[in-house]
């Protein structure tokens, strides 16, 4: 049976669900977020742009393909979908991010405490697994930077707990240009130990000539309580999309005669591009009183190779080469303590946290021609070993006064790039060397509430970008890696309202 239906639009068949899932009538207009204060709190009380993206909001007439569904909606926000799978979504808040070539870049991405980040900035909306989604929670502004270097802004997934009894469900998508989207999950609880499975395949034939995709992807989430005073999560994802083509950009001239082309070197070379992404994250919380530990530990693996339309003559050694590949091992974590102070008055938490990641590429890069034949994996031109990480401490304090609500923060934020080049002949020199950035990025929001409906606040702060590996990999006249490159620093100011009036909330901000 064929279907046709607009490209905005897809068809949803009627699946097997055993035991429907629940969906809340009522919206909630105070959602409380956790991004900036590290503790829940109602978003309407903390001094600074942040929002939440409920499971309603997420799931309710979306395809639950691409962030670009949901993010839109958040002001402040530019969210380009390139209807393009081998480049990913392009996102900036308030200019951050802007200038990013592909993927994103400037934003610190995390999902269920694992970054999606890597420690240079760069990071890949696909791997958020929206079928699996509770909440997006999302903070603009100056409070971003108390998440480290590259924080222009912070968007966070949290996936839902298994809770209530087991159950199963399964649906399917069918839309325009060959878009189909099959999905299986389960989940609930059983012996006090929650669960959520859930697996889809999504294919589609572009709405462009030579964009065709499909996109496996995997979860698995296990929540319980080992005793009354802690809780644990363990939780896998997996994605992979092998040989998604790339259309490439377009001239205007020739997407006006026709909106579906591609330039011809698409063809020529048959770009395109294959990922295969694993991750395992553990996060456990513990009470002390009322004290708070949070422990968070990921590692996962992330492989790549990508066909280029470089022409052979425009290639050098130094540029690696029209085939990209590359094999990424990427671990790290976080520790947290939440104290109370009850000898102060008002509400007064102090936070002091230690944030590490690492990731290790091993580099190659390729021709992307073998005599006359155009579009394959050629000789050799590129093979080294790239090192990122970070080591960034901080302490945070968040107080509620009377009618004042003050959050401050400090952090000691560190970057060190190190590239072991182990291609090195007659005529490509050794390109070794290693870069480390640093720099103490503080932060201060404070808010007044005129009334319990109308609050006020302003919020200062100050952050750094540091150059990503990709853009360290050339200089001028190709003369190996960059390693001159300086960071990006930013100073940043923001004066907001937030009212309450009746069902309806009012945030501005400038």
């Amino acid at each position: 049976m064929k279907f046709f239906v607009p490209a905005r639009f897809a068809l949803l068949l009627p699946g097997l669900c055993l035991a429907p899932f629940s969906v809340a009538d009522t919206l909630e207009l105070d959602p409380s977020v956790i991004t900036g204060s590290r503790s829940a709190s109602p978003s309407f009380d903390l001094p600074y742009s942040v929002d939440s993206i409920n499971q309603q909001q997420i799931s309710d007439g979306q395809l639950g393909i691409n962030a670009s569904e949901v993010l839109s909606r958040v002001p402040g926000l530019v969210v380009q979908n390139r209807q393009n799978y081998a480049q990913d979504l392009q996102i900036s808040s308030r200019g951050f991010g802007a200038r990013s070539a592909f993927g994103v870049r400037g934003i610190k991405l995390i999902a269920d405490g694992i970054p999606a980040s890597t420690p240079d900035g760069q990071g890949q909306a696909a791997t958020f697994n929206l079928d699996t989604a509770e909440r997006i929670e999302v903070l603009r502004g100056p409070a971003a930077t108390l998440y480290g270097s590259n924080a222009g802004g912070v968007i966070q997934m949290f996936s839902r707990d298994g809770e209530g009894p087991p159950r199963i469900g399964a649906e399917t998508l069918i839309g325009s240009d060959g878009l189909s989207k099959n999905h299986l999950t389960a989940e609930g609880a059983a012996d006090g130990v929650g669960f959520v499975l859930d697996a889809s395949r999504m294919d589609t034939d572009g709405y462009r000539d030579h964009s065709a995709a499909r996109r496996d992807q995997t979860f698995a989430k296990l929540n319980l309580k080992p005793d009354e005073d802690s809780k644990l999560a363990l939780i896998y994802s997996s994605l992979e999309q092998n040989g998604t083509q790339d259309p490439l950009g377009q001239s205007w001239d020739a997407y006006k005669a026709d909106p579906r082309s591609v330039t011809p070197n698409a063809l020529t070379y048959n770009t395109r591009k294959s990922i295969d992404h694993q991750q395992l994250g553990m996060n456990y919380e513990r009470y002390f009183g009322d004290a708070t530990l949070q422990v968070n530990a990921y590692t996962g693996t992330r492989s790549v190779i990508q066909y280029l339309a470089i022409p052979p003559t425009s290639l050098s050694n130094k540029q690696g080469g029209g085939v990209v590949q590359f094999d990424r091992k990427f671990y790290g974590g976080s520790l947290r303590w939440l104290q109370p102070v009850y000898s102060v008055p008002g509400d007064l938490t102090l936070i002091a946290g230690l944030d590490y990641d690492q990731s290790q590429d091993s580099r190659h890069g390729y021709n992307n021609y073998l005599g006359n034949q155009l579009g394959v994996k050629g000789a050799l031109v590129r093979d080294e070993v790239d090192t990122a990480r970070s080591l960034d401490p901080y302490v945070q304090a968040n107080w509620a006064i009377d009618n004042w609500t003050v959050q401050a923060g400090l952090r000691y934020s560190t970057m060190e790039m190190d590239v072991h080049d182990q291609f090195i002949t007659a005529t490509n020199g050794d390109d070794s060397g290693n870069k480390r950035y640093e720099k103490a990025t503080p932060s201060m929001s404070v808010m007044y509430a005129f009334t319990p409906e109308l609050h006020g606040y302003v919020s200062a702060g100050k952050g750094f970008e540091t150059p990503t590996q990709a853009e360290m990999a050339y200089t001028v006249g190709n003369k190996g890696f960059n390693f001159g490159l300086k960071p990006s620093e930013s100073t940043q100011y923001e004066m907001g309202l937030k009212a309450q009036l009746s069902n309806t909330r009012l945030n501005q901000a400038v």
